[in-house]
């Protein structure tokens, strides 16, 4: 597996905290809308019943995407700064 570009409907996690959206590092949402040609990207976050409790647009830097399968032995991790 050798992804670094987010995609829509991508499991992310936030890498900064948004208190001003109560949300924190750590918390998952789902990619749900591309902006400005994949430069951001709207997130949606979501409780255990699936009603959204915040949408909001992002930078790549402030998501990682979240990986369910293992890293193939040639892929190199990407970099993430906040």
């Amino acid at each position: 597996m050798n992804k670094s570009k987010i995609e829509l409907l991508d499991v992310v996690a936030l890498t900064v905290d948004l208190p001003e959206y109560n949300l924190y590092r750590g918390q998952v949402g789902t990619v749900v809308e591309l902006l400005a040609d994949g430069a951001a990207f709207e997130v949606e976050f979501s409780d255990r019943n699936g009603r959204t409790y915040e949408s909001v647009g992002l930078r790549p830097e402030q998501i990682m995407v979240l990986h369910f399968e293992p890293a193939s032995p040639d892929s190199v991790p990407e970099m993430v700064t906040a």
